[in-house]
């Protein structure tokens, strides 16, 4: 027998260990299985970060779901609160986040996306313009909220007196949506193949009929991305709305009036009030799906305009 011949001993022990493998493989999935030793690691770390993600996710719904679903009627979301929002709903609530996040998307939308237009299609990354207004919004996108809300609040209710309204807030809300829109349109410009814009220009078809025609439909996408970020922003604030569009839970007759958001009501119910907890699931409960709302419309508005042009992906 050689030297390095295994022994009786260790060829059961190499058996065992090759039936163990195949044993393994064949309990993985095909495409876990059929990774190399050094990707595995990652492929597992990543999978283990994505699961924690979700399933924090999960855990949060489900308990504002579960402490919320009991207080919702229709009674809740069609009358006033009343006796400090322990009882009565949050109509005029929901009426005010409305008309706020409507001032914000009707303010943040086209400044946005013609901003977005002009660093992507027309300033150079070498001129001084284009890098002046990329460092303001890399500026901007890191300020924290109550900072805005100050700006706000000094600016809009102040100096423009606008005073305490759904106006002042809507205004103070797109000023923090503008850099995240912006860059998301920017990177959804930019993304669009270089190749469909000398085609187009070859045709003889006008930088307006390109822009307008194939690469905003091209760029929905990053557009999508940009209105989805901005409203959930917008939909969660509530250290700028505190300081701009005011406290008052009253049905606002105009955007000049003081209006309560939603998010303000829940901090409120939750940290001020006694006993003000189950009211404050459910309004929570009213924003996820006031959320869920906007986010399908949008996306279906989106992947609508895409599809009527003659460009489609």
């Amino acid at each position: 027998m050689s030297k390095n011949s295994p022994t009786p001993g260790q060829e059961d022990e190499l058996q065992l260990t090759s039936t163990l493998k195949r044993a393994v493989t064949r309990s993985l999935p095909l495409w876990i299985s059929s990774l190399q030793p050094a990707e595995l690691l990652p492929t597992v770390i990543l999978w283990a970060v994505a699961t924690v993600v979700t399933g924090a996710l999960l855990w949060l719904l489900s308990d504002v779901f579960w402490h919320g679903t009991g207080q919702i009627s229709w009674e809740f979301l069609t009358t006033s609160p009343s006796n400090a929002g322990r009882d009565g709903g949050i109509a005029p609530i929901v009426v005010s986040t409305s008309l706020i996040v409507g001032v914000c998307m009707a303010v943040s939308v086209p400044l946005g996306l013609g901003t977005a237009v002009l660093l992507a299609e027309f300033a150079s990354n070498s001129s001084g313009l284009g890098q002046l207004v990329r460092l303001s919004l890399d500026v901007l996108a890191g300020v924290p909220s109550i900072v805005f809300g100050l700006f706000g609040n000094a600016f809009f209710c102040k100096t423009l007196g606008l005073g305490f309204s759904i106006l002042s807030g809507g205004l103070t809300l797109a000023c923090m949506v503008l850099p995240i829109l912006i860059r998301s349109t920017q990177e959804g410009f930019r993304a669009v193949p270089e190749d469909y814009r000398r085609c187009a220009a070859a045709l003889g078809i006008s930088r307006t009929a390109i822009l307008w025609e194939l690469l905003l439909p091209a760029a929905m996408p990053g557009v999508t991305v940009g209105l989805l970020l901005g409203l959930g922003r917008a939909l969660s604030e509530t250290a700028a709305l505190i300081f701009t569009s005011g406290y008052v839970d009253r049905m606002p007759e105009s955007l000049f009036d003081s209006g309560r958001a939603l998010s303000i009501h829940i901090y409120d119910l939750a940290m001020n009030v006694s006993g003000g907890e189950p009211h404050a699931y459910a309004t929570a409960l009213v924003l996820v799906g006031f959320l869920v709302l906007i986010n399908g419309t949008t996306s279906w508005l989106a992947e609508r305009f895409r599809q009527s042009k003659i460009f489609v992906l």
